[in-house]
């Protein structure tokens, strides 16, 4: 099993108490109030975020690209502390709903508030307390790499003092100071998804917004990846990411919700999604030439849904064992029975369909 000692990055300002000073923002705006913590130290809450408010709150959030409607009327909010996810088969309008979160894309209609601003009028303050990792990796890969978090934490007026120490500390979080003098070209596709989530934790920030964040890894790199970011959420810092992978879903998020065609079709954590529209275990059933047509009928009614593919087919039941045994009972004995646990795959084929749409 993978383990690391505890990383010395430190935990956002928001989290240590601190008050920012991140460029675009009056330091005298801190809007900080102390508030009790259960033992007996000082925290700070954010005036505007008191009694559960939303760090970001989006109603009839919509995103057009001339006759093209990318997000069609969202409504979703994410809460300090949490890491929540947008679910979706590509082209389903997450990342367009993530480049408007970050400033960078306005909104076409609806209502969008970024820890209460506007991301209209207030872009500059907004981007000074975001962590952004891109869909595509855009490192600097003529520059080492503790260059690229250098000259990176230079853009937010950090003093070089600090910065070099941020730079160490964030290299040491992503397993990557041993690499420090090394060009960026040469790293691994994980290494460089690492440098990225390090250079955008530079400049200290409450939310990160990670968009498919380990597309393209291989399965080591990419749990090494959900190390990073689970320890981030432990720190205090609050995720927001996208992603078509359902076991990173599962992985990562507290809530998620499940986008199909601009459109939120689900929502909530992904125990209560499985539970809302999927059953306890599926049943997965191969057969040879002689397939049987109704196979509610040879399972004696013990299954909610069959499903039927090319390869198998599927049989949704809170008790799969009874459900095989019942095929066996009345003479039905496919080539192969695998009966496993529903997943959050089993609902988001079912919410967004199978066939594959560009």
């Amino acid at each position: 099993m993978w383990t690391i000692s505890r990383p010395k990055v430190r935990a956002p300002a928001s989290v240590r108490g601190d008050k920012r000073t991140s460029p675009g923002s009056d330091p005298r705006d801190g809007r900080s109030e102390p508030t009790a913590r259960r033992n007996g130290s000082t925290s700070f809450v954010r005036v505007g975020e008191q009694n559960g408010q939303a760090l970001i709150h989006a109603r009839g959030l919509v995103k057009k690209f001339g006759e093209l409607t990318a997000v069609d009327a969202i409504d979703f909010d994410l809460h300090r502390g949490e890491a929540f996810g947008f679910l979706g088969p590509n082209g389903a309008g997450k990342t367009s709903t993530m480049r408007m979160i970050g400033c960078v894309s306005p909104v076409t209609d609806g209502t969008l508030r970024v820890f209460g601003l506007d991301p209209m009028r207030d872009g500059v303050k907004i981007r000074s307390r975001l962590g952004v990792v891109p869909q595509l990796d855009t490192l600097d890969m003529e520059l080492t790499v503790r260059e690229n978090i250098l000259i990176y934490g230079r853009y937010f007026g950090i003093p070089r003092p600090e910065l070099r120490e941020r730079a160490k500390e964030l290299l040491e979080f992503v397993q990557l100071e041993e690499r420090a003098n090394d060009k960026v070209e040469p790293l691994s596709g994980g290494m460089k998804r690492r440098l990225t989530i390090a250079r955008s934790l530079v400049n200290d920030p409450e939310v990160m917004l990670l968009d498919e964040p380990t597309t393209g890894l291989d399965p080591q790199a990419r749990h090494v990846v959900w190390d990073r970011l689970y320890r981030l959420k432990q720190s205090g810092v609050t995720l927001l990411l996208t992603t078509h992978y359902m076991d990173e879903a599962e992985q990562l998020c507290d809530r998620l919700v499940v986008m199909d065609k601009g459109k939120i079709v689900a929502e909530g954590s992904p125990l209560e999604l499985i539970d809302r529209y999927s059953t306890r275990e599926v049943v997965e059933l191969r057969f040879g030439e002689d397939r049987p047509d109704d196979l509610g009928y040879w399972t004696d009614g013990k299954v909610a849904r069959v499903e039927s593919l090319p390869d198998r087919v599927l049989l949704y039941t809170d008790d799969g064992d009874a459900a095989a045994h019942a095929l066996h009972e009345r003479g039905l004995v496919p080539e192969s029975v695998l009966v496993r646990r529903s997943t959050l795959e089993d609902v988001f084929l079912h919410l967004t369909g199978r066939s594959l749409i560009e």
